[in-house]
């Protein structure tokens, strides 16, 4: 598959592109985030840099994307900045290039400044990982649009 973001299939309604371009996030996109129903679901396609030798997608990429969309959820509740306290995943089925990748969370408890959230990530109706995520906010900051404090 080519790097060439033309050649891809259409990106599915309602997601759009998160502009995070610095860092290690810029190194692993395109991502892309929809919110519906005050729910923050993520998304990627595979790409040939996301796969392992047998072109699917890398485990550690999908742990990785895990890692931001459920931890993702404590954005949109809080509109901080957060940090991963544990992140467990239990592989269940895995992705093909090319595949559209898609995945959220929803908080089970927070307690002593920790949330608790457990997440799923899916293709289609296949679900490919789920797991549990504890995340620590760290800092505020403005909220952004979809998040639960914005005033837009």
């Amino acid at each position: 598959m080519s790097d060439d973001v033309s050649a891809l299939p259409e990106i599915p309604d309602g997601y759009i592109t998160l502009d995070w371009r610095h860092g290690f996030a810029g190194q692993i996109g395109p991502l892309y985030r929809r919110l519906a129903a005050g729910r923050a679901t993520m998304a990627f396609r595979v790409e040939e840099r996301h796969t392992n030798g047998m072109l699917n997608a890398h485990g550690g990429m999908l742990m990785t994307f895990a890692d931001m969309a459920w931890g993702h959820v404590v954005s949109v509740e809080t509109s901080s900045y957060w940090v991963t306290v544990r992140l467990t995943c239990d592989f269940l089925a895995a992705a093909k290039l090319g595949d559209w990748i898609e995945a959220g969370g929803e908080t089970l408890s927070v307690e002593d400044g920790l949330y608790i959230v457990r997440g799923r990530v899916w293709c289609g109706d296949n679900t490919l990982m789920s797991g549990l995520g504890i995340f620590k906010p760290l800092k505020r900051r403005e909220p952004r649009r979809g998040e639960k404090a914005f005033r837009g």
